[in-house]
């Protein structure tokens, strides 16, 4: 794979480990360099997407035109030749669907807080005339403030007359499909999303679908009949809103106008949901213009046109980013610019496969690069997590840039990192081309006006500075992967021998070489404040009493030589179990013995046909179709709570049907008898 597909990512962005993939999708963890912001970048191979590239595109016009408060945000398209990176809002909270398994099922109390915002977010969609038809709780994420985030527009269609326009294409997660979907009839997206709504409200008040099972064709009877229990729990007032809302004729069901002010969701709230945008699209704030004016060195003039087109490249990258700082309190600036060494630019793209290789669903799962929680002891307010590294000076200083042309600079430095956002799931594809859509673009239209690609890089160096680059910053949970090399310094070394003084290049592999009277003596680093240097013209008492410390030191550095020479074992990944705070994706033990409960899962996951890579604590399991298929990856870490002072079990899926990873962990933990 070239390298050069993805220069303008590492131009902009820090890239850490995969936190989900789909079919033909991986999300990893990234960091806008000039902003600070983390963020989610998708990244897509064109030659896997195959028919699934009019999808992409259909995902991308759309959330270019969506811009609302529990919609996620898009910030940034990049196309090159063989891939697409869309960068997207980082939600850390996961998926709701993580969120329901955590929490069994959820009080009537907290579904209203989360359906609230799921009405909010579909009434806005389908006033901008899109249906989404993949309602799911894998398609909602969960923000830092405990919002829900409606994701994954590529199944959505904008119909040409009008949201009232009847669609055709079947498609969606079976088990939240309308029946009239289901039937192969024309249908109206708008009543099809409520029907998946109110199959999504059922499995959060009761933690499990109202229609499922193994054979597909039993699954569509019974979603056809529209036939399910409901649980003892339920209260009528919520049994009635499920059975208006999962209606098999479409016109019998509720609207998403109707929802805004039903008494079921009004219970408790003394206005209706609030649909409109909080940030609609086209607003200009002043404080960002003029952040990104001062550090662009243009005009306030020339930078809102820049950013008034809308192009989703790295100037709206830069000021939504800036944005989003400025909503949530942070100070509205940017980072300098900080170029970082070879070595961490090499690192970046080992994360991101860039070998020519396909790789393994093992490597899939994620490789610490860098963290995410970093000390307190950085600067700047906005972007504590920047090191105190001079920044070296070009010899040819480069011209002030305007925002067209954007700052280019290098590939980002990276430090090591840690976990999660959005999961791209498998779903249905699209039977061809969606000709419903409005978004889709024909084939004969020119990638490059869909896409635009941020300028080129200018290349920065330094001839003057030597000084090498500051050793990124580890964190205990990383020991996997080490950044240090402890080999000895290669250099001149000089010592006297008679009256004269020699200088030589140690050759590798050489500390010490002795021809009848010591010549080259090569020390380790450490070593290398004791002065090895005799002159000349010294007396022959000053030369005894230096040569007794140059034989002490040659002594003291050749053990410590020897010492790196010797074949050392193979660290650990990690001494202990991470210690971290109760969340709701870690399931609590009631044991204190760590070691314990990890050879439980260990004796347990062949039992199950789970395959499996140990790290430490960490497993990274997957299963397999009979065909060799990988149909399942996800992850389990044991880990030390801090309140309560207990073991606790992390669990991540990041492939896979979430249902059946639902059962199958459940089992698994269970079994385990944790």
């Amino acid at each position: 794979m070239p390298v050069d597909s993805v220069a303008e990512l590492l131009k902009y962005y820090e890239v850490y480990e995969t936190i989900g993939s789909g079919g033909f999708a991986k999300v990893k963890l990234g960091r806008h360099i000039l902003t600070g912001e983390k963020v989610a970048i998708k990244i897509m191979e064109k030659k896997d997407l195959g028919d699934d590239l009019p999808r992409v595109k259909t995902e991308i016009e759309a959330m270019k035109n969506l811009s609302h408060q529990h919609v996620c945000r898009l910030y940034h398209v990049i196309e090159t030749a063989t891939k697409i990176f869309m960068v997207l809002e980082y939600c850390p909270g996961g998926e709701l669907f993580d969120y329901i398994i955590a929490k069994d099922r959820l009080s009537e109390e907290e579904t209203r807080v989360f359906f609230r915002q799921i009405v909010s977010a579909l009434a806005y969609v389908h006033s901008q005339g899109y249906a989404h038809r993949d309602l799911k709780p894998e398609n909602l994420l969960i923000d830092e403030d405990h919002n829900l985030k409606l994701i994954d527009f590529g199944l959505c269609a904008k119909p040409k007359g009008g949201l009232g326009y009847e669609l055709k294409t079947c498609c969606g997660s079976p088990a939240y499909a309308a029946p009239e979907l289901i039937q192969g009839k024309a249908y109206i997206g708008s009543e099809a999303d409520v029907w998946s709504m109110g199959v999504l409200l059922f499995a959060l008040l009761c933690g499990y679908l109202p229609f499922d099972d193994d054979n597909c064709m039993v699954l569509y009877r019974k979603i056809t009949r529209g036939k399910y229990d409901n649980p003892h729990w339920l209260s009528p007032g919520s049994i009635l809103l499920l059975n208006q809302m999962m209606q098999v004729e479409p016109k019998r069901r509720l609207t998403v106008r109707q929802l805004l002010d039903h008494p079921w969701v009004m219970r408790g709230y003394s206005s209706p949901v609030e649909w409109h945008s909080k940030q609609p699209l086209g607003h200009i704030d002043e404080d960002c213009i003029t952040e990104m004016s001062v550090s662009f060195k243009c005009s306030r003039q020339s930078t809102i046109k820049l950013v008034s087109e809308w192009k989703y490249d790295q100037t709206t990258a830069t000021y939504l980013l800036l944005l989003a700082k400025k909503q949530r309190g942070k100070p509205v600036r940017l980072r300098p610019d900080i170029p970082c060494s070879p070595q961490q630019e090499l690192k970046s793209k080992k994360t991101l496969n860039f070998s020519g290789e396909e790789e393994d669903d093992e490597s899939d799962l994620p490789v610490i690069l860098g963290s995410v929680d970093l000390p307190a002891d950085c600067y700047l307010d906005d972007c504590p997590w920047v090191p105190r590294t001079p920044r070296a000076q070009p010899e040819n200083p480069r011209p002030a840039c305007t925002p067209g042309q954007k700052k280019a600079g290098p590939a980002p430095s990276h430090t090591p990192g840690r976990e999660r956002i959005h999961p791209k799931k498998q779903t249905s594809r699209e039977n061809k081309e969606n000709k419903e859509n409005v978004g889709v673009v024909s084939s004969n239209v020119k990638e490059k006006d869909t896409f635009a690609l941020p300028a080129p890089p200018t290349p920065v160096g330094s001839k003057k500075s030597t000084r090498p680059n500051k050793a990124v910053l580890t964190t205990p949970n990383n020991n996997n992967y080490n950044t240090s090399n402890s080999t000895a310094t290669e250099g001149v070394s000089k010592v006297s021998s008679g009256s004269t003084s020699k200088e030589q290049p140690r050759k590798k592999g050489t500390d010490l070489v002795t021809q009848g009277e010591l010549e080259v003596v090569a020390l380790s680093p450490e070593r290398r404040s004791r002065s090895l240097d005799m002159a000349a013209a010294q007396s022959d008492s000053a030369q005894k009493r230096k040569a007794g410390k140059v034989f002490g030191s040659l002594e003291r550095g050749l053990d410590k030589v020897i010492t790196m020479l010797t074949p050392s074992k193979k660290r650990a990944p990690r001494d202990g179990p991470r210690k971290i705070k109760a969340q709701y994706n870690v399931t609590l033990t009631n044991q204190t013995n760590a070691e314990q409960v990890l050879n439980h899962i260990l004796s347990i996951l062949p039992e199950k046909n789970v395959d499996f890579v140990q790290k430490g604590y960490t497993l990274k399991c997957r299963t397999q179709s009979d065909f060799g298929k990988v149909t399942m990856q996800f992850e389990l870490e044991v880990c030390l709570l801090t309140k309560p002072e207990v073991v606790g079990i992390r669990r991540q899926r990041l492939k896979g049907d979430a249902w059946v990873y639902k059962h199958l962990v459940e089992d698994i933990l269970s079994t385990s008898k944790v």
